[in-house]
């Protein structure tokens, strides 16, 4: 008798238990979503310097370039935002204007620049003053010049994920990060190669 009523309590109690553990599981670490909520920041910002590419430049290299990291950041920002949407976490908003909307956060490597807390890499308002307002081959070397940053900027984000203790442990979140780090590390390489170019045909 005692161990029926022992086998009925565990078959009421453990899936209540297991629920538990699986919440705890499944619940977001805090750098994973402090890393998210900059990356769409950052993200945004990339998509606000190549949308300045149609009436500012000619060169080919640089319109193929700006196609990649708009059709490729875009999807990037909605598989972000619904992952946090998912984990019930605030989700950075982008204007019209391509700016992140986003919480008040503190992460490795933020600074303060022109009054604005940025993630590295990214631009600061005077830099994009100053990108807007070029045309030709100044924009081509303003451009590759600060996306080389920017995406320098991003790889140090990954690094300094990878790098804290419990963060991206979730599957998802470290096949993103690993991702986004080949891609950007892949643009780089091919930015550099533009930059090259057109240092070398300058010098002619």
């Amino acid at each position: 008798m005692r161990a029926r009523w022992l086998a009925l309590v565990m078959l009421q109690v453990t899936p209540f238990a297991a629920h538990g553990r699986l919440a705890a599981q499944t619940a977001p670490d805090t750098t994973d979503v402090q890393f998210m909520q900059g990356m769409i920041a950052h993200h945004a910002q990339a998509l606000a310097m190549v949308a300045l590419i149609p009436d500012r430049t000619t060169r080919p290299e640089l319109q193929a370039i700006g196609l990649r990291i708009k059709i490729s950041q875009q999807d990037e920002i909605a598989f972000m935002q619904r992952w946090l949407k998912d984990r019930h976490q605030v989700v950075p908003t982008i204007d019209a204007n391509n700016v992140a909307h986003m919480p008040a956060m503190s992460m490795p490597g933020m600074q303060m620049a022109d009054g604005v807390m940025m993630m590295p890499g990214m631009m600061t308002p005077a830099q994009m003053t100053a990108l807007a307002a070029a045309h030709g081959a100044a924009f081509d070397r303003l451009f590759l010049e600060g996306m080389i940053r920017h995406h320098e900027g991003a790889l140090t984000m990954v690094k300094n994920l990878l790098a804290t203790t419990g963060a991206a442990q979730a599957p998802e979140v470290f096949t993103f990060a690993s991702d986004a780090d080949a891609d950007q590390r892949a643009e780089i390489k091919r930015m550099r190669s533009v930059l090259d170019a057109i240092s070398s045909s300058s010098l002619r």
